[in-house]
């Protein structure tokens, strides 16, 4: 049921969302040089690597010209970046993964490989599933840019990490097709309520 609800979802949201591509795609291009999507690497279910998609909301090359995550203030993030973050489109073009079957609609979030490295043992637990657009963790952290700190970037990014692994793995243990609808409701909703 879940995997058909992810190409349900997948399929009529880019469908649907297509004109949304198109307007967000000349954003790009008129804000800033570089392609309109960006490929990031990211470890999915089992281990196994597979390029997440979505709109670029960064300088094109940024991530050779710093740091894997980023606060409010990082300056490689666009003007236009800065809206689609907010707002959260940037993570429309990952419908594809979902598509594809290398996300689902709702899991654990993927990282990229030198933060699973530190994963515990425990931790690693959120591999054994589809890595997700959306969940618990990423409803309680979708401003998790603004409580970064250029300072202490990555001891803060432990920290909340450390905390959305332990909702996750709460998530694996009673997941259910219900709870996955309620989850991607809760996530619309969200969308809404923008705090500064």
């Amino acid at each position: 049921m879940k995997r058909i609800l992810d190409i349900t979802v997948a399929l009529s949201g880019l469908i649907i969302l297509f004109p949304v591509f198109i307007i967000v795609a000349f954003l790009i291009k008129l804000d800033s040089p570089g392609p309109v999507f960006f490929s990031g690497k990211r470890i999915g279910r089992y281990g196994k690597p597979f390029n997440m998609l979505k709109f670029r909301s960064m300088v094109a090359g940024a991530p050779q010209k710093g740091a894997s995550i980023t606060s409010q203030d990082d300056p490689r993030i666009t003007r236009i970046g800065r809206i689609l973050r907010k707002t959260k489109l940037d993570e429309l073009p990952s419908l594809w993964n979902v598509l594809k079957g290398d996300m689902s609609l709702v899991g654990p979030r993927p990282e990229v490989s030198s933060w699973v490295t530190r994963y515990t043992p425990e931790q690693l637990g959120v591999l054994t599933v589809r890595p997700g657009i959306t969940g618990l963790a990423q409803i309680k952290y979708r401003n998790e840019e603004m409580l970064l700190h250029k300072a202490t970037l990555e001891q803060d990014y432990l920290t909340i990490m450390s905390d959305k692994l332990s909702i996750d793995l709460d998530y694996i243990k009673s997941h259910s097709f219900f709870g996955d609808l309620s989850i991607v409701l809760k996530t619309i909703m969200a969308l809404f309520v923008f705090k500064e």
